[in-house]
C-alpha cells in the first residue's frame, strides 16, 4: 500500500509559513534540494490544496525550461511536472496543469482506494486543510519536517488547537550544513479511519 507523507518545511518554534504566508525565512541548500528531488522521484502522485495546487502549477512547469534554473532544480521540477497530481477543491475551481484530476473534499475511502493504487507514495505539500483533514482520519503514513534553525515567534501553524495530542516516532534524523534538521516521523496509535 502506498504510504501518505506530508513534508514541511518549519522552523524551530512550530511555524510553517510567516503571518501573512513569508517563507523568506528558508534556509535551501544543496542537502536538502538533493532530498526534495529524492522524495519526488520515489513518489507517484502529489496530494495538494487548491491555493497550493495553484501556485505550482504557475511555478514547476516553467522552472521546469528555465535555463537559469540549476540542473538540479530543473530536474525536480520536471519531475514535478509530469507527476500525477490529486488536488482537493470544493469548488472545481483549479488551475490547469498536466495530470491534475480533482477530489472534492478529503474523503477516508476515497484517499484508502488512492493509497491502495499503484504507483510510488504519495507526497502532500503546504495544503495546510488538507493535512489536518489527513491527521483528523489518521490517514498520514509519515512526516518529514525539516525544521530550520529559526524562530519567528507568529505565523501559520501546521495543526489546530482542541484536539486531542498525537503521538509521533522518530524514524531518522539528518542534520544539513545549513544547519536545517531532516526529521521523519510516523504516527503511534492513530485512530483508525472512518467513513
Amino acid at each position: 500500500m502506498r504510504k501518505i507523507i506530508v513534508s514541511m518545511w518549519t522552523t524551530l518554534d512550530g511555524f510553517v509559513a510567516g503571518p501573512r504566508d513569508e517563507m523568506d525565512w528558508l534556509q535551501i541548500d544543496d542537502q536538502m534540494q538533493r532530498y526534495e528531488r529524492e522524495l519526488v522521484e520515489g513518489a507517484g502522485s502529489l496530494l495538494l490544496g487548491r491555493i497550493t495546487h495553484a501556485h505550482f502549477a504557475g511555478h514547476w512547469p516553467r522552472a521546469a525550461q528555465d535555463p537559469e534554473e540549476t540542473q538540479e532544480m530543473r530536474g525536480y521540477a520536471r519531475r514535478v511536472d509530469i507527476m500525477e497530481k490529486i488536488v482537493i477543491s470544493a469548488s472545481g475551481n483549479i488551475a490547469a496543469w498536466q495530470n491534475t484530476r480533482r477530489l472534492q473534499r478529503v474523503d477516508a475511502d476515497e484517499i484508502i482506494e488512492l493509497k491502495r493504487g499503484h504507483g510510488g507514495d504519495i507526497v502532500v505539500y503546504g495544503s495546510l486543510a488538507v493535512i489536518r483533514s489527513l491527521v483528523e482520519l489518521g490517514l498520514v503514513d509519515e512526516f518529514h519536517l525539516l525544521v530550520h534553525p529559526v524562530y519567528l515567534r507568529d505565523g501559520k501553524a501546521p495543526f489546530e488547537g482542541g484536539r486531542p495530542p498525537q503521538r509521533l516516532e522518530l524514524v531518522s534524523a539528518e542534520p544539513f550544513t545549513s544547519g536545517v534538521v531532516l526529521m521523519k516521523y510516523r504516527p503511534v496509535d492513530r485512530a483508525p479511519a472512518t467513513s
